[in-house]
This record gives C-alpha cells, structure tokens and sequence, in this order.
C-alpha cells in the first residue's frame, strides 16, 4: 500500500510517503508554513518517492490535537487530495503519532498546541486518560487518574518540572519515528480508514478559549 501523510498539528509541517510500511520519502519544514508551502512539500516527497504521475493508495493525516492552525490546514490539504484523487482518507491521533516505535508503560505524550497550554495522555497499556488546559492543572487531573508516568514524550519541558515538582521522576524521550507525517503513515497502514472525508474531524485538544456571551434579552 502506498500511502501519502501530512500534518501539521506537531509544529512543524510534514509530508512523508511510505510503500508497504517502509518510508519513501519524507521533509519538515519548521514553522507555522503549512499554508504557504504544505501543498509544495507534498510534491516533493511524491517526486521523492517516484509518484509524480500516480495517486497514492490512501492519504493519511494528522488529526490533532496539536497547532490550530497548521492542523486545520493539513487537515484540509488532505481532504482535497483525498477528494481529487478519489482515494480512502485516514485520521491519526498526534498522540499515537507520537508514541509510535515506544516500547514502556506508564507513557505521557505531551502535545503544546499554545504557549502555557498543554494536552496530555497518559497511557498505561490499553488504558489510557486525557487531560488539556494550563500545565499544572492538566497534570494533576491526569495524575488523579492514572498511574504516575516513566516516560514523557513530546514537549516535556514545562510538564517535566511540573512533575518533579509532585515528586516523580519521569525521563524526557523524544519521538521514535520523526517527522511526524512519517510516523502518521506508518500508522494509517493499519488503521481503518474513514467512511468519507466529511467523517474526518479536528481533535483541538481542549475547549475554546472565549464563549460567545449571552444575549441581552435572554438574561433575567
């Protein structure tokens, strides 16, 4: 299965190609410049791979949580793609992007959509928990239901001393499989694709920053 992933929702913006599980062709460009030049790294890593003038078998993408805006952007790349080249469409979570090829239990993926505010998932085998919003409340509700974590992945740094703070002691690990769409396709060769693209949606991580304020005439 040939396979073309994107994404944009772990801070940089990544195409990769893979052929029956094996990477192709992959680059990352750092920066929020998926609207600039997502669609431009995809050519090459199709030029890479020698796919220039084939569709892939499925396009694959990574679904967040992760940057608002890169993620919305490659969401919608591969949506178009996946529309024009008329091919199954498959979401991964940044998650699972991030703990692919990671072996230990008891694992804290870290996802930074914004400076200050996290989105957690500690992971203990086939259990797993959620947590997003400022630091040290996402890791005391994680920490009030799960187990204390051994492994920290992804964008440790704040998470890492708040951690210590608590008393546990947590190895920062970075991810085993980079960049991120690379890990995305490896991933979607053994994932169920989506009915349509219409059934693949965002996951942002956490609740919006504003509510819309209530109207004047429905107020007491």
């Amino acid at each position: 299965m040939k396979i073309l992933a994107l994404d944009g929702a772990l801070g940089a913006f990544s195409a990769a190609v893979t052929f029956d599980a094996t990477v192709r062709a992959s680059a990352s460009l750092p920066g929020n410049v998926a609207l600039e030049r997502g669609l431009a790294l995809a050519s090459v890593v199709l030029q890479g791979a020698q796919m220039e003038k084939e569709p892939p078998d499925r396009i694959a993408v990574g679904i967040g949580p992760g940057s608002f805006t890169g993620l919305r952007i490659a969401i919608a790349y591969a949506k178009s793609l996946a529309q024009a080249w008329n091919v199954p469409i498959c979401g991964i979570s940044s998650f699972d992007t991030l703990e692919l090829g990671i072996v230990e239990r008891d694992v804290l993926a870290v996802v930074s959509p914004r400076k200050g505010i996290v989105s957690l998932r500690l992971r203990n085998g086939s259990v797993s928990w959620r947590a997003s919003g400022p630091v040290m409340q996402a890791i005391d509700e994680v920490l009030a239901r799960g187990t204390a974590p051994h492994v920290v992945i992804g964008a440790p740094e704040d998470v890492i001393d708040a951690l210590a703070e608590r008393g546990i002691v947590a190895i920062a690990q970075p991810p085993a499989v980079t960049p991120a769409a690379a890990a995305i396709a490896l991933i979607a060769a053994n994932s169920k694709p989506e009915q349509s693209v219409h059934a693949l949606t965002a996951d942002y991580g956490e609740l919006p920053a504003a509510k819309v304020p209530a109207r004047p005439w429905n107020r007491a």
